[in-house]
């Protein structure tokens, strides 16, 4: 059987990470402990996750020409991802997110979106054949457009939270939000479309609704958590890919919830990230149990 295609469309950033014994809290400086410098910004996180998990994918976005853009799509090009519709912007630098970690694997992150916001519907391709991955840290514009030019699968991962056209909604066949950004759309929009909502609840798992009925529910496996940085973004590429591969709302969760519960045991948003050996090889330890 052939992999399936994903198209992914969103940021890029390189992420500077900083270790703290706990997150401060407004006004508040915290001396930290190590310093990274990785890939990042949801885009590329759920890219690359897809593409470790055996998608075919292609990405689409906008770079700076910088030297920020090198190591920023690194992992994305080492793995295979067809960057070809990823544009190079002269006038904007490379995203940058700031990234706070806890000791208990907690974080706080600011993005400067730069290049990231220079994405405009020009850039999109008259159409996308393959199922299609959008979040929301590219604009809007961009977004829809794709959307309108994707006949396939349509998942929306509404990160970070803002306002949006309820038509932009209605045509996604799987909306993903995580508690914080479901408080901010509410239950009744979510789960007023005639669609599936997966709902994210950190280490307590996730809840899949169909047409505003719960349909299925998941816990993540145990494990020692490092990093909880990219957890969001691999359960998005997760769901993508198994329901593509034709698994049903319990066993696609499921899958989901392993691939996000492995993505915080190593540190980093893209380093961090599971490929389907290990995903499997846990999955067969669970259900051994």
């Amino acid at each position: 059987m052939s992999a399936p295609g994903i198209t992914v469309i969103g940021s890029i950033n390189l992420d500077l990470v900083a270790h703290c014994p706990k997150l401060p809290e407004p006004g508040e400086t915290i001396l930290g402990d190590d310093f990274s410098i990785s890939p990042g910004g949801k885009g590329g996180n759920q890219a690359l996750a897809a593409r470790l998990l055996g998608a075919e994918v292609s990405f689409i976005g906008c770079i700076g020409a910088d030297d920020h853009a090198t190591a920023a799509t690194a992992l994305l090009r080492q793995a295979g991802v067809n960057m070809d519709q990823c544009r190079i912007s002269t006038s904007h630098p490379t995203g940058v997110a700031l990234i706070a970690v806890s000791a208990d694997g907690e974080n706080q992150i600011v993005v400067a979106p730069g290049a990231n916001f220079a994405l405009g519907e020009a850039d999109i391709p008259p159409q996308i054949d393959t199922a299609l991955i959008g979040q929301l840290e590219i604009p809007v514009p961009a977004l829809t457009a794709a959307v309108d030019r994707c006949p396939g699968l349509k998942v929306l991962n509404l990160a970070p939270a803002c306002e949006l056209p309820d038509a932009l909604l209605a045509q996604a066949d799987l909306l993903i939000v995580n508690e914080t950004e479901a408080a901010f759309y509410g239950q009744d929009k979510l789960l007023g479309f005639n669609k599936r909502v997966a709902l994210t609840l950190g280490g307590e798992g996730a809840v899949m609704f169909h047409a505003g009925h719960e349909v299925a529910r998941a816990r993540p496996p145990k494990v020692d958590v490092l990093d909880t940085v990219g957890a969001g973004d691999a359960f998005v590429a997760a769901i993508t890919l198994a329901l593509l591969e034709g698994r049903g709302d319990q066993a696609a969760l499921e899958f989901a919830c392993v691939v996000g519960a492995l993505a915080t045991t190593k540190e980093g948003a893209q380093t961090g990230l599971p490929d389907r050996d290990a995903v499997e090889t846990l999955l067969g330890k669970e259900g051994g149990q």
